[in-house]
């Protein structure tokens, strides 16, 4: 009889254990990866916030350049990231992790990569990339293009362009900010100015700007923002990888929201963005179709 009551003690004791060791596990918070990209960080920040608030499933988000991430994600340091852009931008990144990772779903489609240049700038000057090789405009430009950071896939492109259109230029890395710096102080001397751009992006709504054409397709087409996680974060994690698998915003929506979140701050564009689309946001969550607001 002492030792039947030993062994159930034993057992029960072994129940509690691997109950506490299961809420621990699901107490652990959701990493998710971002980078200082304006989109990224409007997606990134609108998801954590309905994950915490709605799914009740803390999230821990780090911030880190773009090579990180995806080998974050591809160990499992990292649980998902929200800011793959593919066929082309991140093609490098992903043929090291494609094996690694999941795809989760599309979060947003007709992005691009390009140049643009001020709209003061006349057409007739400026309209293709194959124009910056003319003496007269490099003069103009100061022989520099103002790009991002050294990580990004638009940088890589950018420096195949320069090759690629036989340029006499200086690619100009640095990061986001410090381009947007630059634009800002150059549009409001009316200097001319040409730097790397992607779409979305605030700056659009902010500045008179334009693409310049790009006929040898150096900087790639349409492009699509994929949400991608660890393997086996699906199973950990059912809920929220149903919710990011269903998350998906049009392209006009996200760049108002980023435009508002440069007026105020991203935490209060995210709380308009989901007062404002309350359908659309209960459908990530619930999978339930209503009507779209």
């Amino acid at each position: 009889m002492l030792k039947s009551l030993r062994q159930l003690g034993l057992a029960a004791a072994m129940v509690a254990g691997l109950t506490g060791f299961a809420n621990a596990q699901d107490s652990k918070p959701v990493k998710i990866g971002w980078t200082a990209w304006a989109d990224a960080e409007f997606v990134t920040k609108l998801a954590a916030k309905l994950i915490t608030d709605k799914l009740n499933t803390k999230v821990e988000l780090v911030q880190t350049d773009v090579a990180p991430l995806y080998q974050g994600v591809a160990r499992g340091d990292l649980d998902a990231m929200m800011m793959a852009w593919l066929p082309q931008t991140h093609a490098d990144y992903w043929k090291r992790v494609q094996d690694k990772v999941a795809v989760l779903g599309v979060l947003y489609t007709d992005a691009k990569l390009g140049w643009v240049v001020p709209d003061y700038i006349p057409e007739d000057q400026i309209s293709s990339i194959a124009d910056l090789k003319k003496d007269e405009i490099k003069s103009k430009l100061g022989g520099e293009v103002q790009g991002i950071d050294p990580g990004a896939g638009l940088t890589r492109l950018s420096h195949k362009a320069v090759e690629d259109y036989g340029l006499d230029y200086k690619l100009v890395e640095s990061s986001e900010a410090a381009m947007m710096t630059t634009i800002d102080r150059d549009m409001r001397s009316k200097k001319w100015f040409v730097a790397t751009s992607w779409s979305p992006h605030w700056m659009f709504g902010k500045y008179k700007l334009r693409y310049i054409a790009d006929p040898k397709g150096s900087l790639g087409g349409v492009e699509r923002v994929y949400a991608i996680s660890r393997k086996g974060f699906q199973n950990d994690h059912p809920d929220v990888a149903q919710f990011l698998m269903r998350m998906n915003l049009p392209l006009k929506e996200l760049e108002s929201a980023m435009a508002d979140a440069q007026d105020t701050s991203y935490e209060q564009a995210v709380d308009k963005y989901i007062a404002s689309h309350q359908a659309r946001v209960n459908y990530w969550l619930t999978g339930e179709i209503g009507e779209q607001g």
